[in-house]
């Protein structure tokens, strides 16, 4: 019988991969160590297994949000916490992947973070007590709230043009946007459906929302944007 779960807030060392070798990441660096404010001499000393792009062996984890801050995108990404929904985490590695300019939690302030696998680390992530708190804090900024929940009137996401610069609001899995999060939704949009189920996860549907504004805007050219 194995011990206890591990708690909502333990992460994972690294994203544990179905093909490869068995340890992630690079040893310790071998021959002169490279000179630079961003290197981590206990990173160079014995190795870094940590869950990043090539580019960033070895680097501070601050010099890594340095670097990515400079190339954030527009769009900001939203979830409600009243469950403690494992999909919040998910939401968050995506995030990442796709370089939010923010992520923003509205209700609870303790989230599931084990499915972040860490990335939360190097993303700008912001509590709000409520989504007209959020509606507030983006509207002095510029940027629009929209919710993504298949709702009457909601315009289509594959057939919309995305705003550059958005904030796309998730609900819990199962009841999806609470009302509050409604009222305080500048629009909301839907995403195209042809089973049976009466909806997709969560985590799925940010993923497709936010591939959807990479798609209108981001920088496709060169090979930074195709990195493993």
């Amino acid at each position: 019988m194995g011990g206890p779960a591990p708690g909502d807030d333990e992460r994972a060392p690294y994203d544990p991969m179905p093909y490869g070798p068995v340890e992630v990441g690079v040893g310790p660096w071998s021959g002169e160590w490279p000179t630079g404010e961003e290197y981590d001499a206990a990173l160079l000393a014995d190795g870094d297994r940590r869950n990043v792009v090539d580019r960033y062996r070895y680097w501070r984890l601050e010099a890594i949000v340095a670097d990515l801050d400079t190339r954030r995108h527009d769009f900001h990404v939203a979830i409600e916490n009243w469950q403690h929904d494992f999909n919040i985490g998910t939401v968050v590695r995506t995030a990442n992947a796709f370089l939010a300019a923010e992520v923003h939690i509205i209700g609870n302030r303790r989230w599931n973070r084990r499915g972040a696998m860490v990335t939360d680390r190097y993303q700008h992530l912001r509590h709000h007590a409520t989504a007209a708190d959020l509606a507030a804090y983006l509207h002095q900024r510029d940027v629009r709230l929209l919710g993504i929940d298949n709702l009457p009137g909601s315009a289509h996401l594959e057939t919309a043009t995305v705003p550059r610069r958005v904030c796309f609001l998730f609900g819990q899995e199962g009841p999806g946007l609470s009302d509050g999060a409604r009222e305080a939704c500048d629009g909301t949009f839907s995403i195209a459906q042809f089973g049976s189920t009466r909806s997709i996860n969560a985590s799925a549907a940010a993923a497709i929302a936010m591939h959807a504004w990479i798609r209108e805007y981001a920088d496709l050219g060169g090979d930074s944007a195709w990195r493993g």
